[in-house]
């Protein structure tokens, strides 16, 4: 694999189970591990009882940097044991500037790695997938609850449907899929339109991808009226892919991101099996 850097965020509070993880994936990959350790502030106390709650916050704030500070050093104890290239730094910030700090760390990275154990108090997961997303060029990699985060599968499935976001998700896969046995090439409902997904949907993908050396099957799945998530997760298992690749949709509202109807329901739990995301 080309990834040289991953990028790994955990927060306090969580297990070892995904940093050991991340571990693994880098002693198989042979790349630099960097750890992003990440709490986030409550919002400072605003309106007539703030005089009289701000002893409370500050007290709240000195519990967040205490439970950071110890999860700094676990987590550089644990590196440490290990035989891994590795760099660990910190951050405690307000939530709006979460995502920019995950963001301007992933810049220097070749992957984000996201733990199916990371929180989501005080949105800690969003801000990580959002600043991964949307602040970074880094694809994010999703890990499954209790399964080893592998870099062979056999079986991949892209999700496809023609955009931008899925064309940049299959760029930063090439090398996993020229490895795998077969890619699932999967649309569903396409629309086969010029417009869309052409005439011949999918045919146009798995020619570039077959020019690459990567067996390619094209699936042209009906939802049936299902969400298409749920489709393309039950597909997954239906293949016994050991991974997903897609491009992630969103848009700015403000300094809000916001996920799209799919993205946002592929990625409101961990998966079942690894998940590759790209914006």
């Amino acid at each position: 694999m080309s990834w040289k850097t991953v990028l790994y965020v955990t927060a306090p509070g969580e297990g070892d189970a995904d940093l050991k993880a991340a571990i693994a994936l880098c002693n198989s990959t042979g790349a630099h591990l960097s750890v992003l350790v990440m709490a986030t502030a409550a919002p400072p106390p605003i309106g007539e009882y703030a005089a009289v709650v701000s002893e409370a916050w500050n007290e709240e704030r000195q519990l967040d940097m205490k439970a950071l500070s110890e999860r700094v050093a676990h987590v550089s104890s644990v590196l440490g044991a290990s035989e891994v290239s590795h760099d660990v730094t910190s951050t405690y910030c307000e939530l709006a500037l979460a995502d920019g700090e995950v963001g301007a760390h992933a810049q220097y990275a070749d992957l984000l790695l996201v733990g199916a154990g990371l929180p989501d108090e005080r949105r800690v997961r969003t801000s990580v997938l959002e600043g991964g997303l949307f602040r970074s060029p880094a694809p994010v990699l999703l890990a499954p609850s209790d399964m080893p985060v592998r870099v062979d599968p056999e079986v991949i499935v892209l999700a496809w449907n023609s955009s931008l976001e899925a064309s940049r998700a299959a760029r930063h896969a090439i090398d996993l899929m020229k490895a795998a046995r077969e890619v699932r090439v999967t649309l569903v409902d396409p629309d086969a339109s010029e417009g869309a997904n052409g005439e011949e949907p999918g045919a146009d993908i798995a020619s570039f991808l077959a020019r690459h050396g990567i067996n390619v099957t094209v699936d042209l799945l009906s939802s049936g009226q299902r969400p298409v998530a749920a489709v393309l997760k039950q597909h997954a298992m239906d293949v016994a892919a050991g991974m997903i690749v897609m491009g992630a949709y969103g848009h700015s509202r403000l300094r809000e991101w916001i996920f799209g109807g799919v993205t946002r329901e592929m990625l409101k739990q961990p998966p079942s099996v690894p998940m590759l995301v790209c914006h």
